[in-house]
C-alpha cells in the first residue's frame, strides 16, 4: 500500500496500471459546505497493486490520472459511479471512459434496487467491509493507517466483485444491457448541466405559466450563485423559499419581506435586489415560450392502469431477477399509461424487450394478468 503524493510518483503509477485491462478506482471527497465536491483522495488497483493518491497534496498535478481516465485501452471499474464522474468531469473536462459500474450490474443481475457496495461484498465475497471511516473527514491531513487501510480495501474487494458480475454477466447473456447503462452514465450530456434548467430539479408543483415563468428564473439565479460563492444551493436558498416565491411572485422587497420562508431580514441584504429581479424577468417572460406545465393525471382509469403496469413491472423483475428500479420507474409506467410512444427508456432497447413490449401488450388488451394458484399469472389474448 502506496501513498501518493507528488507529480513524478503519481505518473510511475499511473503509468503500471496502463499496463492492465481492467482497473478499479474510488475517490473519498467532501461536499457538504460546497458546491463543487472537493476531491480529497483516489484509490486505484490493478491485479498486482493497490495505491492511494493524496489528490490534496501540495504541488500535485492530477493529469496523469485524467489520462488513465480517459485511457480506451483500460476499463476503469466504480460502484456507484455518477459522482466519481461527475468530479473528474469537473476538474478536467473528460469522462472516465470505458468503465463498469458494479452497482448497476447488480441491478441488472436482480441484486436489488441501488444495493450499497458493502452489501454487495458481503454477497459475493462473504465478509462486510469496515465502514467506520465512512463519514470521515477526507480533507484532513495526516491520513491515518486505518483511513489508508479503508481507502484501499474498497478497490481490492471491488476486483473481486468485478469478477464475479462480468463472469455471472456473461452467463446470462446481459453484457450488453450494461454496455448500454454505461454510454448513458459516460455520455456528456448527463453532466452538462446548465443554470437555466436549474428548476428541473426542483419538487416544487406550479400550476399556472406565470409561476413557472418565475421559478425558472429564481432557480437560474440560486444555481449561478452557488457556482460563484462555491456553496450547496441550500446556503443560498433552500428549496421551499424558491417554490414560494413562484406562487407569490414578489416584485418588491416590502412584498418579499412578507413570505415566511425567507429568513427575516434577507430582504435587506444584497440577495434581495437580485430575487425581486429574477421574479420581473420571469413575468415578463413570453408564455409561449416555457415547457408545457404537466397535467396531474387525475382520472382513475389512468391510475388504474399504472397500477397493472406495477404488477407486471413486478412480476417481469421477479421473474427475469432483475431490478425493478432499473427496467421501468413509476414516472415511465405513468408516461407509458398515457401514451403508446412514450419516450421513455421501458420503451427502448433491452428494457423494451424485457418489458415494454408487455406493457403496450397489457395496455392494448393483448395481454391479460390473472390469479392461478395463488399467483398472478400473464395470459396471452387472441
Amino acid at each position: 500500500m502506496d501513498l501518493i503524493a507528488t507529480t513524478s510518483d503519481l505518473a510511475a503509477v499511473c503509468a503500471r496500471l496502463a499496463k492492465h485491462p481492467v482497473i478499479t478506482v474510488d475517490t473519498e471527497f467532501l461536499r457538504e459546505t460546497t458546491y463543487y465536491p472537493l476531491l480529497c483522495v483516489v484509490q486505484m488497483a490493478s491485479a498486482e497493486e493497490a495505491v492511494v493518491i493524496d489528490t490534496l497534496a501540495q504541488g500535485l498535478d492530477l493529469k496523469p490520472f485524467f489520462d488513465l481516465m480517459a485511457d480506451e485501452k483500460v476499463l476503469k471499474v466504480f460502484h456507484a459511479a455518477r459522482q466519481d464522474i461527475e468530479i473528474v468531469w469537473h476538474q478536467s473536462g473528460t469522462i472516465p471512459h470505458p468503465i463498469f459500474d458494479t452497482q448497476v450490474a447488480a441491478m441488472v443481475l436482480g441484486y436489488g434496487d441501488s444495493i450499497a457496495y458493502d452489501q454487495l461484498v458481503e454477497r459475493i465475497c462473504g465478509h462486510r467491509p469496515d465502514k467506520t471511516h465512512r463519514f470521515t473527514d477526507w480533507s484532513r491531513r495526516p491520513l491515518s493507517a486505518e483511513q489508508m487501510h479503508y481507502a484501499v480495501s474498497d478497490v481490492t474487494h471491488l476486483r473481486e466483485v468485478f469478477a464475479a458480475l462480468d463472469a455471472d454477466l456473461k452467463k446470462r447473456g446481459r453484457s450488453e444491457w450494461v454496455s448500454e447503462e454505461m454510454e448513458v452514465l459516460t455520455s456528456p450530456k448527463t453532466y452538462d448541466f446548465h443554470p437555466e434548467r436549474a428548476w428541473e430539479r426542483l419538487k416544487t408543483r406550479v400550476r399556472k405559466p406565470k409561476e413557472l415563468a418565475v421559478l425558472m428564473e429564481v432557480a437560474a439565479w440560486r444555481e449561478q450563485e452557488a457556482q460563484s460563492r462555491d456553496v450547496p444551493r441550500s446556503r443560498v436558498l433552500k428549496d421551499d423559499a424558491v417554490g414560494d416565491i413562484a406562487t407569490h411572485a414578489p416584485t418588491s422587497l416590502e412584498r418579499l419581506a412578507n413570505l415566511r420562508s425567507l429568513p427575516k431580514g434577507f430582504d435587506r441584504s444584497k440577495w434581495g435586489a437580485d430575487i425581486v429581479a429574477a421574479v420581473q424577468r420571469g413575468l415578463a417572460r413570453d408564455p409561449a415560450s416555457l415547457p408545457k406545465i404537466e397535467k396531474p393525471r387525475g382520472n382513475s382509469n389512468g391510475a388504474a392502469i399504472v397500477e397493472l403496469l406495477k404488477v407486471l413491472l413486478r412480476m417481469t423483475s421477479e421473474r427475469h431477477a432483475v431490478a425493478s428500479k432499473i427496467i421501468a420507474t413509476v414516472g415511465d409506467l405513468e408516461d407509458i399509461a398515457a401514451d403508446d410512444n412514450a419516450d421513455v427508456p421501458a420503451l427502448h432497447g433491452w428494457r423494451r424487450e424485457l418489458f415494454g413490449e408487455a406493457a403496450l401488450s397489457l395496455k392494448q388488451g393483448r395481454l391479460a394478468l390473472a390469479i392461478e394458484k395463488g399467483r398472478v399469472i400473464r395470459v396471452d389474448r387472441a
